[in-house]
């Protein structure tokens, strides 16, 4: 058995192969094992694109390390391509010497002409680069299964069992726990459960007893701190986050969207969690979902309404309701690929602009943006935070990336959360008159009364407002207060976030920004340019409205940053305007997320220049 520090697999086929259901398996049991991990699922942008063509190939990437890792890897060491097309869509980011383990069973001619070879690859030297494993898996399984009573077509469904079995053995992952899983899943559907459980078993004994393997590999448990861990996802740690929120503010949560992707899981998942006082709803469209949340606000909830960027322009004009009644609410936008329908299943950063400025007249909005999967649980709980003590809609970004990535996450001390509970107003509170702009001299919130408190009856409406009143006011000096007032409250949050995250180890003249999901690919590229003996600052934003009060200052000691961003360079553009420094931007915008090579490259000729 060779020992490995890490390794990344893909697995890849259509996109009725199972190839999510195999890789989230394979993470699983790499967690059971004490693995470190990350994961990058990758689908499909249509629906029902046609079986066997490149534009229906499903993938899931997972990396697992006996070590602290912070992305899913740059590259696949290992590619499993259950057919032509998901050969040929994957193949060009494998680097030289990695392992191809392919089902021969599909590599005939009808599914070839659907792939786009004019040759089959496995007869010709375009994969001499490579160690190829020829592996008949599907005709394997079928022959499995066939005891079992299992009818053909069926039986070729589990193959991707049968890949899993193969890899588990390849890197001796543990195999009782996915049987436990597969009893438990297919519980009611006995005949499935023995299939799949035949044809895991005989990709497992496969590798054994096949003398195409030189020998196993494993990759050891990695040191993690100390405490009670689980995979998750982004989406679901968000609406974790979300919950946890609610609970600390002793409010009930409120959760209002329309299907979106790739933000329905968030709906999917806070349905499940009606033990803890969640409700949600299905709303008929994305504009609907923001007025029911505002409503709900207004009546005294933990309101969330989530989407995606097609959503939240939708959503704009009640958005800017939300700023004028000064009510806390959460708006979740899980970024993707754009403009209009764009890239609905792939990931992007170009909604920050849209999240700044997205909305007329001046409304400006705090925006917390999460940096990694199990980070969403933090940057939900931040949002309602700011949310609830500053009585504002909170815009809080996440990505296509971290919504569907996985990696492990330690469970919080729920005691320990910090209590961010909200007194509502009780009673007038300007002689024998409720005033309901009457604002605390700290933070500039307003009072937040339930409708039906006696005495405390008050108008909400998207007309301006009289300070203090809160009357229907058309004066233009009140309008010119109120909407500094309004200004000045977002700007105040700057003094209740904590100072720039950044990481300087001293010497560095360049200084790597990040914000969001770029995250790991940063730190990642950082770790590499430090392993070259070379000196290099990294700082990443999590309150992307208002900025960390010493940005500035920060910004100001480096000859050179760079800001890379899934976008066409939104975050330096606000950089330069508000700071004036000369940031350059390193952007791509193709629906993946940065290598870190790529960006050890940029910063590489950065520092040359």
């Amino acid at each position: 058995m060779e020992t490995l520090d890490d390794v990344v697999i893909r697995f890849a086929g259509d996109s009725g192969d199972g190839m999510q259901l195999v890789g989230d398996r394979f993470t699983e049991l790499s967690a059971v094992f004490g693995n470190d991990l990350a994961t990058q699922p990758d689908f499909p942008a249509e629906i029902r694109a046609p079986a066997g063509t490149i534009a229906g190939v499903s993938a899931f990437q997972v990396h697992i390390s006996d070590h602290d890792i912070v992305t899913a890897g740059d590259s696949p060491n290992v590619l499993v391509a259950m057919n032509p097309a998901a050969l040929k869509a994957n193949l060009k980011e494998l680097p030289a010497g990695s392992t191809l383990l392919i089902n021969v069973d599909t590599f005939e001619e009808r599914n070839l002409a659907k792939a786009g070879y004019a040759e089959n690859p496995l007869h010709d030297d375009s994969l001499k680069a490579y160690r190829v494993y020829e592996v008949p898996m599907t005709s394997i399984t079928v022959e499995a299964t066939k005891p079992l009573g299992v009818k053909p077509r069926d039986a070729e469904r589990s193959k991707n069992f049968f890949a899993l079995g193969l890899i588990c053995w390849m890197y001796t992952r543990p195999t009782d726990p996915l049987i436990d899983w597969i009893k438990k899943r297919f519980a009611n559907r006995p005949e499935v459960f023995e299939a799949n459980v035949a044809a895991f078993r005989a990709g497992f004994n496969f590798g054994e007893t096949a003398e195409l393997f030189d020998h196993a590999f494993e990759v050891k448990p990695a040191p993690l701190a100390p405490g009670e861990y689980r995979q998750i996802t982004g989406n679901v740690a968000l609406s974790y986050g979300l919950v946890a929120a609610a609970q600390a503010a002793k409010l009930p949560l409120f959760y209002a969207s329309y299907p979106i992707t790739p933000a329905s899981d968030i709906l999917h998942e806070l349905s499940k969690l009606k033990n803890f006082g969640v409700k949600t709803l299905q709303a008929e469209d994305e504009i609907s979902a923001a007025g029911i949340a505002i409503g709900a606000a207004f009546a005294g909830n933990l309101a969330i309404t989530g989407t995606s960027g097609p959503g939240v322009d939708l959503k704009s004009e009640a958005l800017g309701l939300a700023v004028s009644l000064e009510l806390p609410m959460i708006i979740v936008d899980v970024q993707r690929g754009g403009p209009s329908t764009g890239l609905p299943t792939k990931t992007e950063q170009a909604d920050l602009m849209l999240a700044m400025y997205g909305r007329h007249g001046e409304a400006p909005m705090p925006i917390v943006a999460a940096s990694s999967p199990s980070d969403c649980f933090d940057a939900a709980f931040e949002a309602a935070r700011l949310a609830l003590k500053y009585r504002t809609p909170v815009m809080l970004l996440t990505d296509g990336y971290l919504a569907n990535g996985a990696e492990p996450w330690v469970l919080p001390d729920v005691e320990n959360l910090p209590d961010i509970s909200v007194e509502f107003a009780t009673a007038p509170n300007h002689g024998e008159e409720f005033w309901p702009y009457l604002r605390d001299e700290t933070t500039l919130a307003r009072p937040w009364a339930i409708p039906g408190t006696p005495k405390l009856m008050h108008r909400v409406g998207g007309i301006e407002k009289e300070d203090g009143t809160g009357n229907i006011s058309y004066d233009p000096a009140n309008h010119d207060k109120m909407t500094r007032l309004r200004a000045a409250k977002i700007a105040g949050i700057a003094n209740d976030i904590p100072l720039v995250d950044l990481d300087d180890p001293g010497g560095a003249e360049v200084l790597l920004l990040s914000w969001g999901g770029t995250w790991g690919a940063t730190t990642e590229a950082c770790r590499q340019i430090r392993a070259q003996g070379l000196s290099i600052a990294h700082a990443h934003l999590r309150h992307m409205n208002p900025f960390p009060r010493d940005l500035g200052d920060v910004l100001a000691r480096y000859p050179k940053v760079l800001v890379p961003e899934l976008n066409l360079g939104q975050l330096s553009k606000l950089i330069r305007a508000e700071f004036l420094v000369d940031a350059k931007s390193y952007t791509r915008v193709a629906g993946v997320p940065f290598h870190a090579a790529e960006i050890v490259n940029e910063i590489l000729e950065m520092m040359k220049s």
